[in-house]
């Protein structure tokens, strides 16, 4: 999954603000004694001192305020009780000591706990080259934004020893990593921020053999998302030098079983308030699956996606326009604060909500969630979004090739989904139509 470091600030509304700051850091990891190694935050931090808000993207409180979190955070509705599964390869080796200190800077409390787990065997040592450094970046964004938006879940982070990249590289291990989990009951929602173009796998029965984990997370009722990715209409190519010149889509996203996360560009005051409705992210992945029929889920859409499954199902705020501020230490990274989007922020995002939605369902599993999203309306916290569209450009051998995209429409659309969620009205309502 390609996530996209912002160096310059952003042109959006981001507040530089004086906020209180919690006082200790939580441990380094322990050794790599397989198949499990846990790092633990401090339970019970109270804020003791401040320190300033980073000015490279938005803070939390305004992506709180532009999903309207505050009324189920008021009510103790912040995913207690869940643990959120964050999957990536490699991981970083400094994610504890950063979300520690990226609580503090936005006065957030740590997670209950933070469990680092390598099922699939130990993660190679530390090297800061461009690939782990970009993994590293991945699973700081994927931790720190899901605890922003489910701040009482737990956080359970399962780190692979091989980089997922273009085509079956990597989710052989990958599989066996969420099968561990799955297999375990080790927690209640799945957050993925990687994927593949459906065209780089060598066929079709090649693909649906990793998709194991998916089949048993549905017999168990343990919801799994996935980025619809951050190549518009188009997809990258095997060697991820290139994109294709027709519309592609990526999986895990595309796979009916999992909700696929498409992405927005926010207009926010300093606050957090819109200033406009939101629109599609040029850069969104969605469109149609040429590996899956359409499910029945999305019989009702079909005059979009015909025979086949489309996706994005739900999106949530992935534009460079409206990025966020991550923190991060890890050799390599070059600086304390980073900007940084991508639908690889939106997964986490919309996984913060799920957990918060498994804590509203009082013990009832909801699985599956996406026959349920068909079904909700404005009333249950949909939001539509009408504007925008992912029509790809890229450049090659001095040319410029266009993939064209999807547009945004009332109601269905193959670059937001079913559209966005104000979580206030949305968590009660998925809670009580999917448990």
């Amino acid at each position: 999954m390609r996530v996209v470091l912002l160096r310059n600030r952003l042109a959006v509304g981001v507040a530089v603000l004086a906020v209180a700051a919690a006082g200790c850091a939580a441990g380094t990891k322990s050794g790599q004694s397989a198949p499990v190694n846990t790092t633990r935050g401090n339970r019970g931090t109270h804020v003791t001192k401040k320190a300033s808000v980073p000015d490279v993207g938005l803070t939390p409180q305004q992506i709180r305020r532009a999903y309207n979190v505050g009324p189920l955070l008021a009510k103790g509705i912040d995913g207690k009780g869940q643990t959120i599964v964050i999957v990536d390869s490699f991981g970083s080796p400094t994610i504890a000591r950063d979300l520690a200190a990226f609580d503090a800077a936005f006065g957030l409390p740590n997670p209950p706990s933070l469990k680092i787990i390598q099922p699939a065997g130990p993660v190679p040592a530390y090297q800061p080259t461009s690939n782990r450094v970009g993994w590293a970046s991945e699973t700081t964004l994927d931790v720190e934004w899901s605890h922003v938006m489910a701040p009482g879940a737990n956080i359970l982070l399962v780190e692979t020893p091989t980089s997922e990249n273009e085509g079956i590289t990597g989710f052989p291990q990958i599989v066996q990593a969420e099968k561990y989990v799955l297999e375990h009951h080790l927690g209640q929602v799945i957050s993925q921020s990687f994927g593949a173009t459906e065209q780089t796998f060598s066929s079709a029965a090649q693909l649906r053999s990793v998709r194991s984990a998916y089949l048993l997370a549905a017999k168990d009722k343990v919801t799994v998302l996935a980025a619809a990715g951050d190549s518009g209409a188009a997809g990258e190519t095997y060697n991820m030098k290139s994109y294709f010149r027709t519309r592609a889509v990526e999986w895990p996203a595309s796979d009916p079983l999992v909700t696929a996360v498409g992405g927005t560009k926010l207009s926010l005051t300093a606050s957090g308030t819109r200033t406009a409705p939101d629109v599609a992210w040029n850069d969104g992945g969605g469109g149609r699956s040429v590996v899956f029929a359409r499910p029945a889920y999305q019989d009702g859409v079909r005059g979009l996606t015909g025979d086949h499954r489309g996706i994005p199902d739900i999106s949530m705020d992935a534009s460079c326009a409206s990025g966020v501020a991550i923190r991060v230490s890890y050799p390599g990274s070059g600086s304390h604060w980073q900007g940084i989007c991508g639908t690889s922020l939106a997964t986490p995002l919309f996984a913060g909500v799920v957990a918060m939605a498994y804590q509203e369902a009082h013990g009832h599993k909801l699985g599956v969630i996406n026959g349920v999203l068909y079904k909700m309306t404005a009333a249950d916290g949909i939001v539509d979004v009408t504007k925008g569209n992912n029509t790809f450009s890229f450049s090659r051998r001095g040319k410029t090739i266009v993939v064209p995209g999807f547009g945004a429409r009332p109601g269905y659309d193959l670059v937001t989904g079913l559209g966005t969620v104000n979580a206030a009205l949305f968590v009660p309502a998925l809670a009580r139509l999917a448990g």
